[in-house]
């Protein structure tokens, strides 16, 4: 059953659904953010504040601050193994320990576990991936990321909606969330964009200090760009350019109200991966991740050594698993007509952030 029939709703006014909808990205980058948000939502820059406080503590925010962008700032990896039922724990455990681990998930397929390892360099990412099939026993399998189409996990969760991305509601001047009609879902960039195996990033000093004390999220205050830059001993002027730039090279990929998915009825979400001709990947990929109910979408290895034929992954987060099957068949039918596979979460082995100071300090 999905969290969206709980009580979780029943306590939020059309400001919070504003709030929520409208700032999970293009948060202000200024000393007094909240002011901002408080000015087109109506309401002063103390009461911003408590109701993102307020959104946090009761878990339908995870955190407040900035989505950090591994595979720029590291080097990074889809890998999988398949676990014995009679060792999945144990395999599971060596795995988790990793720091470099920072996702972890069971899956329905013959390859049942997978997860991410993000280093700072590709040679430790290598290590890392060696060791964990030297000490399970477990071949890995090896899917770094080629060509992003389309990531972007915002969920506009305070409405009907079936699907992440269906629409993404709008801040209107009086404070309240646009009706429907009012509502205009924005333009989507999914053309290809090629990603580096290597962590290539030109990084300064202070900008591995500055993603060092934001991995974690912004302090909740109405100066949390002050904040940062007193704990960094630096200008709050240089904190607002630094982050402004890393936005720009794509180091973070965007800052705001970060949503819990699950938490507010996200919790039906399948992984499809698709055997797609090589000369038609970009143009089906990029038309894929155009659709509004396709939350991620990019292009990995084929692996045929290992028996993987697939080289397009779809993400589709839904709140009904019948629903997202029904537009797994549509995408099937109208965009990606070839051979495909439907691999759903079974459970959460692990899921944190991406440790930045694995990243920055190597």
């Amino acid at each position: 059953m999905s969290h969206q029939s709980g009580d979780w709703r029943a306590t939020l006014d059309d400001v919070d659904a504003a709030l929520i909808d409208g700032y999970q990205s293009g948060f202000p980058v200024e000393q007094r953010p909240f002011r901002a948000v408080g000015d087109a939502l109506g309401i002063d820059e103390d009461e911003a504040l408590e109701r993102v406080e307020r959104l946090r503590n009761a878990g339908i925010l995870r955190r407040f601050g900035a989505v950090l962008n591994p595979p720029v700032i590291g080097s990074s990896t889809l890998a999988a193994v398949r676990a014995p039922a009679d060792r999945f724990d144990e395999v599971a455990d060596v795995i988790n320990g990793y720091r470099q681990v920072n996702h972890n998930y069971e899956r329905d397929h013959e390859w049942n576990m997978w997860f991410v390892v993000t280093a700072g360099s590709r040679t430790t990412r290598d290590r890392i991936l060696e060791e964990i099939e030297e000490r399970t026993g477990c071949e890995v399998l090896v899917l770094p990321m080629l060509t992003d189409y389309y990531i972007d996990l915002e969920f506009p969760v305070v409405n009907a909606d079936q699907f992440a991305r269906e629409s993404l509601a709008s801040v209107s001047v009086d404070g309240g969330a646009e009706t429907a009609s009012q509502t205009k879902t924005p333009e989507t960039d999914a053309s290809a964009t090629r990603i580096s195996e290597d962590a290539a990033t030109d990084l300064s000093a202070f900008d591995c200090d500055l993603l060092l004390a934001i991995q974690d999220g912004f302090p909740l205050s109405l100066t949390p760009y002050r904040d940062v830059a007193a704990k960094l001993e630096a200008p709050v002027d240089d904190v607002l350019e630094a982050i402004d730039r890393l936005q720009a090279d794509g180091c973070l990929k965007r800052i705001g109200c970060i949503v819990n998915h699950v938490v507010t009825g996200f919790d039906a979400n399948c992984m499809v991966v698709w055997d797609v001709p090589d000369e038609e990947l970009d143009e089906r990929g990029e038309r894929a991740g155009e659709l509004p109910y396709v939350t991620l979408c990019y292009h990995r290895p084929r692996r045929p050594e290992q028996g993987w034929s697939y080289n397009l992954f779809t993400m589709i987060h839904g709140r009904d698993q019948e629903a997202v099957d029904a537009k797994i068949d549509e995408l099937a039918a109208e965009y990606l007509p070839v051979s495909h596979e439907r691999l759903y979460s079974a459970a959460t082995l692990k899921q944190t952030g991406a440790r930045y100071d694995e990243l920055v300090g190597q």
